[in-house]
């Protein structure tokens, strides 16, 4: 690291990857970044250059400061072993840039705390991880300890599974190349201890989940399904609570979609295909995803299908993983299972492709028949799929075109007149800053702040960068 490296890298301002302090009088603030960036993306923690103006003025480093430096830093934990480079400033003798670079979190592995306190980045702002965020965490980096699918299922015996489903889900398995034929002649046991769904005797969660008749024990194996007349929830046409394991849920799903979504054929040599009016492939795959990876310890919450007049939602309780954005779902992406246990039964026995391939299979399916891609959202603890239906009497069927039907739609929710016209700002310059929006609008810089976080919730707008060189981008056009 050179003076010149350092110029560089704060020239831009502080960033989700970068936090400046004037010296290391600031020493336990700037902890509380170090851990951040531990469990964020990573990166550099200064000292010695002045957060505003960006003055690289360095500090005296004596031995009491490289001693105060290396106890705060023990209060990290896990431990790390972090390198802490001196760097003299010219203009400036007798003085030095203190600099250290964190890596960034790997999924799997444990939360970072700070004297017990674990943080986050959020932009170039230092926040208190959410419970939600650090629990979640944690059963990724011991799920032996804390996943809920590896849980004991208390009273669940090998009789109360559904013995014809194991059956099927190994004949499929098998059919499949996935299995061995050695798993027709099995005991049944024997098959859940191969799918590490039976340990010591004793039946975990994910067995209760995929293959359970006793559900009483379990309100989250619970599918709500309703068609609501019109494109709002004031009027239900159909209204249904279904209960039952992984197999129950998916069946009754789909068979929901069936009845109420149009069906049209056509002859194609001398067969009739069917299309149901959304690819029944990607209705299924993306309900299966919603089944196998949702946050089941979430015990009062349900996964849901919503159908309208111009959309079908199917919500699920949870969130991405960090890998993985509402701005690069679409893309390709490793594979991060919540419930690993789970999807690899369902891999297995051929519900599941390989991990990963999901929403790609899920958007050519749309594409394949002319439908508008399915559009991701995540809000109020549910990460939701929405599929855009073609409005009976408009020939505008693309996801843009429904958007514009009546100029305020975000591709899920309607946007208020505040959230319309900062959404338009935006569009026109993407260099817009807070004040400036404030100041074109007539409202308060609390009013803009509050719609902006609104709008970045419900996946329309996103802001790459700092708050000095950054920019906001438009992800769903209206």
């Amino acid at each position: 690291m050179t003076i010149d490296d350092i110029r560089k890298l704060v020239s831009g301002d502080e960033t989700r990857q970068v936090e400046l302090k004037k010296t290391t009088g600031e020493l336990k603030d700037a902890m509380h970044s170090a851990c951040a960036f531990l469990n964020t993306d990573g990166g550099w923690l200064i000292f010695g250059v002045t957060p505003v103006s960006l003055r690289i003025l360095g500090q005296e480093v004596t031995e009491n400061t490289r001693r105060e430096l290396a106890q705060a830093l023990a209060g990290l934990e896990p431990a790390v072993d972090a390198r802490v480079e001196y760097v003299d400033v010219p203009d400036h003798i007798g003085q030095q840039l203190i600099a250290l670079h964190f890596d960034g979190w790997v999924w799997g592995k444990e939360p970072f705390t700070y004297h017990g306190r674990p943080y986050y980045r959020v932009e170039s702002v230092t926040k208190m991880m959410p419970r939600e965020m650090y629990d979640e965490r944690l059963r990724a980096s011991k799920p032996h300890l804390f996943a809920w699918e590896r849980q004991p299922a208390e009273g669940l015996k090998l009789e109360d599974l559904n013995q014809e489903l194991i059956r099927g889900a190994v004949r499929l398995g098998v059919e499949m190349g996935r299995m061995s034929e050695l798993a027709y002649t099995e005991p049944l046991d024997k098959v859940l201890e191969k799918w590490r769904l039976l340990n010591d005797g004793a039946l975990n969660n994910a067995a209760a989940m995929l293959f359970t008749n006793v559900t009483y024990e379990y309100p989250q194996f619970i599918l709500r399904l309703a068609r609501f007349c019109g494109n709002d929830k004031n009027e239900f046409i159909d209204n249904q609570r279904v209960e039952g394991n992984f197999f129950v849920l998916l069946d009754a799903g789909m068979s929901f979609f069936f009845k109420h979504l149009s069906l049209s054929g056509k002859i194609v040599g001398f067969k009739r295909e069917e299309h149901l009016e959304i690819p029944a492939e990607a209705l299924r795959e993306a309900l299966i995803n919603a089944l196998c990876h949702r946050q089941y310890e979430k015990y009062n919450l349900t996964i849901g299908i919503a159908i309208y007049d111009d959309r079908v939602e199917i919500e699920n309780p949870g969130m991405f993983p960090p890998q993985i954005t509402l701005a690069n779902i679409k893309e390709s992406h490793g594979s991060y299972p919540y419930n690993p246990l789970i999807a690899e039964v369902l891999f297995k026995t051929s519900y599941l492709e390989n991990w990963g391939s999901g929403v790609h299979r899920i958007v050519e399916a749309c594409r394949k028949q002319n439908v508008p891609d399915p559009v991701w959202g995540m809000s109020g603890g549910y990460v939701t799929v929405t599929f855009r239906r073609e409005v009976k009497g408009s020939t505008q069927t693309s996801t843009q075109n429904v958007g514009k039907k009546d100029g305020r739609k975000d591709g899920r929710k309607e946007l208020n007149d505040r959230q319309l016209i900062i959404y338009n700002l935006i569009k026109e310059n993407g260099q817009i800053t807070i004040p400036e929006l404030a100041r074109k609008t007539k409202f308060s810089d609390r009013s803009v702040y509050r719609d902006l976080d609104s709008l970045r919730q419900k996946g329309v707008i996103d802001r790459e960068g700092g708050r000095k060189q950054g920019h906001w981008v438009i992800l769903i056009e209206i």
